[in-house]
């Protein structure tokens, strides 16, 4: 193993400011022939697809090779018609703030609903088929090849509509649910941030909470708080609409609570998940036990919403773009060459788009794309020990989706949660390459840091499950919210965490106004917290287990969305169901906290 340390930078210019990805894979321009040759070409094998199959899945004379042929052809379509959509969004998410991108990208979505409109027929009827028929047709080798497919199509049957009302809520989405959707990510990345003379963006100005400088930190809150507050009234009523949306749909596809469908998508029982988020919520003293910790060593009386990153000893650190890449790819490689020869094609391809920007979406992503060409990462790397962590997160998704593309698509992606899997456990290996070659302090800060994003994921994101649950039962029993019901809802969530280790100002309010998974994506929070706490316990595996657990990780990695959670949390020896594996990884996020307050106790006897 070679050993790498982090140095200390002042350059000025971000070292990241020329890392873009390059879509040209996908298509070189709006404008380049093989985007609307392919559109062209899907819309006409969508029609051909209809002509020939609608009507001969639902019936009792549906043979092996009848559904095999529809499936492959289907899938195929898919695949195609996937990509100008993919390409249209990543375009998007570079530069929200370019108004043609944002056209271009209605006109693909717009495009793909009317290709889409020609195969709905297809999993109405599959999901309708006769289960003694769909259970002698599985005997059959090809249709074998995608029975989790057909398994998840029909968990569906019984919350599907007509193909007239399918149709007709397919051409209403992008006038309705995704325009709102768009908005909220065009108000939230075009968003400034008024601080010191200048108007930062979103990103720039949340790398401040990580300062030093308290002074910096609470200015950077304060500036955050005025700028989300800019846009409040817009946000609010954006979660309103969307809501009754989605508590419409929700009756009308008979969904009785709110969270039914995600956890149906996730394919987890809701007994697993509230397993997952209790486990949680019932140890948040490990989060005041902490911060009590930090507390103590940054000498303040009170921690307030604006200290919680912090930094420990290492403030003015920077890691620049070739060192972050050097220590993820040697992490990666301690593990399994294959992993990161992975990785490494995302460096060497320009599959990462790293540089800060002003309209740039917010947070951080890797985007699977299709089996037949590969994924992409986008992130903002501002130079500091998170970014590094970010990037390793994002490069575990990588891996992931490419070693997962000798699954065939509908094979190809898992549920959210174990989605999660992957990216968490990339981020295992960097902390653990970072602190086996540190020193006393950098292995405090790197703890903190650790820890600390640790919390995030684990315990902020089942704070911010329950928020979610909050919110839309509010919405559904009792009408609109007002912004602040949605704060006093955030302040009560997010309290509960830290107990009386930390303060919450008032200020603290709007924050929940720019977490894009409320819009996007309903109830995905707690796929990180199930993750996390999942990695937790498997990183301890592999370290009892080594090479064998190396080998059954990247089988897992490679089997992609072709099975069960728990089918696939089988090769690593797994019970979803078992509250004692979940509490087990709590308690290694508690031995991090131990160690970490071991090495405080060290510390100060030294001083």
């Amino acid at each position: 193993m070679t050993t790498t340390t982090l140095t200390d930078q002042s350059a000025t210019v971000n070292s990241a400011a020329s890392i873009e990805w390059n879509l040209d894979d996908l298509f070189i321009s709006p404008d380049d022939p093989r985007l609307e040759a392919s559109l062209t070409d899907t819309e006409n094998r969508a029609k051909l697809f209809q002509a020939a199959y609608k009507g001969k899945i639902l019936t009792p004379d549906l043979t092996a090779e009848t559904l095999v042929s529809a499936i492959r052809e289907y899938e195929s379509i898919s695949v195609e018609s996937a990509k100008p959509g993919t390409y249209a969004s990543l375009r998007y998410s570079a530069d929200t703030s370019d108004a043609s991108r944002g056209a271009f990208l209605q006109k693909m979505m717009e495009r793909g609903t009317q290709l889409s409109l020609h195969m709905l027929f297809f999993e109405l009827e599959l999901a309708k088929v006769d289960d003694a028929l769909i259970d002698t047709l599985l005997l059959d080798a090809g249709v074998a090849m995608y029975k989790h497919y057909i398994d998840t199509v029909r968990l569906y049957k019984h919350h599907m509509l007509s193909e007239t009302e399918e149709r007709l809520l397919e051409e209403t989405a992008n006038t309705g649910a995704r325009s709102f959707k768009r908005l909220f990510d065009q108000v939230t990345s075009t968003a400034t941030f008024e601080l010191d003379g200048a108007d930062l963006s979103q990103s720039e100005v949340l790398s401040r909470l990580y300062s030093a400088d308290r002074t910096v930190r609470q200015t950077a809150a304060s500036a955050f708080s005025a700028g989300l507050n800019k846009n409040i009234d817009t946000v609010a009523f954006i979660f309103n609409t969307l809501m009754q949306d989605k508590k419409v749909k929700d009756r009308l596809r008979s969904y009785t609570y709110p969270e039914q469908s995600r956890h149906l998508s996730n394919e987890l029982t809701p007994e697993i998940v509230e397993t997952v988020v209790s486990a949680c919520t019932s140890n948040y003293r490990v989060v005041g036990r902490y911060y009590d910790i930090k507390k103590e060593i940054l000498g303040l009386d009170t921690l307030y919403h604006y200290d919680r990153y912090a930094p420990l000893f290492q403030a003015k650190e920077k890691v620049p773009w070739n060192q972050a890449k050097e220590l993820v790819l040697s992490a990666f490689s301690d593990f399994s060459p294959v992993m990161s020869d992975a990785a490494k094609e995302f460096f060497d391809k320009s599959w990462i788009d790293a540089a800060p920007r002003k309209g740039k979406r917010g947070g951080a992503f890797c985007s699977y794309v299709t089996p037949d060409l590969h994924p992409y990462v986008l992130q903002s790397y501002m130079e500091q020990s998170k970014d590094v962590m970010t990037l390793a997160h994002e490069l575990g998704h990588g891996v992931h989706s490419s070693l997962s593309r000798v699954q065939s698509y509908f094979n190809f992606h898992g549920t959210l949660p174990l989605a999660e899997l992957a990216s968490t456990f990339g981020e295992m290996l960097v902390f653990e390459r970072l602190q086996q070659s540190s020193s006393p302090d950098d292995r405090l800060a790197l703890y903190a840091s650790k820890i600390e994003d640790s919390f995030a994921t684990i315990f902020r994101q089942a704070s911010m499950y329950r928020f979610e649950q909050a919110i839309h039962n509010h919405r559904r029993e009792k009408g609109e919210l007002t912004k602040a019901d949605f704060g006093g809802y955030w302040q009560e969530s997010i309290k509960q965490m830290f107990g009386s280790s930390l303060t919450l100002l008032d200020e603290h309010q709007t924050w929940w106004s720019y977490v894009g998974h409320f819009v996007g994506s309903p109830f995905y929070v707690y796929a990180y917290s199930f993750g996390e706490l999942l990695v937790l316990s498997l990183y301890q595996k592999y370290k009892r287990e080594g090479a064998a657990f190396t080998s059954k990780y990247l089988d897992l990695l490679k089997a992609g969305g072709s099975m069960t959670p728990q089918e696939l949390m089988n090769k690593v020896e797994v019970n979803l169901a078992d509250p004692a594996f979940w509490q087990g990884g709590i308690d290694v996020l508690e031995g991090e906290v131990n160690e970490f307050e071991a090495l405080w106790k060290a510390k100060k006897q030294t001083n």
